[in-house]
């Protein structure tokens, strides 16, 4: 009896979503498929660009495992 008080936007969210879902079902607009290939074709057939990057990847440390302090130079 406490949570009455939730089913009116319960119940006002669920025929939203199925009236929205129903309306959505129409227009997708189809298309044949001889240009669903050609389109396909033409997106295979187009040169692939690599992202440019503006800062070089950094170098990788050389993990050993082991915790080692690094050396002091001597002066």
């Amino acid at each position: 009896m406490v949570l009455l008080w939730l089913l009116p936007p319960v119940v006002a969210t669920v025929l939203a979503m199925l009236w929205v879902g129903w309306l959505g079902r129409e227009g997708r607009g189809e298309v044949d498929r001889e240009t669903a290939v050609r389109r396909m074709g033409e997106a295979l057939s187009s040169p692939q660009r690599t992202p440019g990057y503006a800062v070089a990847p950094p170098e990788a440390d050389r993990s050993t495992g082991v915790a080692v302090r690094p050396s002091r130079r001597a002066s």
